[in-house]
């Protein structure tokens, strides 16, 4: 299985888990990370450039990426939060090719699929990881969500303001990944 094959969004988000039996939950441990309540200068956002579904799985292997440098370099003195909640279930119906497959498989009988996954719906602008930091660290936030960005399925940007409480109007500044 590819990540193309659900990358596009074909139709409406299908959702109802009380009807779907058996799918997996979200591989996403935790979608906040670090010091919650720290005062932070600069917020750097990374945003999606295109209308996609980006699965559980891209998501939590973004979010390990991104934690893992900061937890490196920073210790404590972040705070890292994972936006899009994977809630669109996906399905599959799976047709098993080679010798003697035709006794195995229905073809497009009874082909509505089994539940193989989640995936989350990323408007375009939309901001998939936001990290605040202090001053001295904005390089490798910088540098830890380019590393996260590569789990993606989509080309990102990362957006670089002041946090308000800091910030007398400061121009912002955009980086594309």
């Amino acid at each position: 299985m590819h990540a193309r094959n659900f990358r596009h969004v074909k139709n409406r988000a299908y959702t109802r888990k009380e009807y779907a039996r058996g799918f997996p939950p979200p591989k996403i441990v935790k979608f906040t990370m670090g010091d919650a309540k720290g005062n932070f200068d600069f917020e750097i956002q990374l945003l999606s450039t295109k209308r996609v579904q980006v699965r559980h799985c891209a998501l939590e292997a973004a979010r390990v990426a991104t934690n893992r440098i900061l937890m490196d370099k920073l210790v404590n003195e972040y705070m890292l939060v994972v936006h899009p909640y994977p809630h669109i279930i996906l399905r599959e119906n799976k047709m098993i090719f080679g010798a003697h497959a035709d006794r195995l498989q229905q073809g497009m009988r009874r082909s509505f699929g089994t539940a193989v996954g989640t995936a989350a719906k990323v408007e375009v602008d939309q901001p998939i990881i936001t990290v605040k930091v202090k001053a001295v660290a904005a390089e490798t936030a910088k540098m830890a969500l380019k590393r996260g960005s590569a789990k993606l399925p989509i080309h990102c940007k990362m957006v670089v303001t002041k946090s308000p409480a800091t910030a007398e109007k400061a121009p912002t500044e955009t980086e594309t990944v």
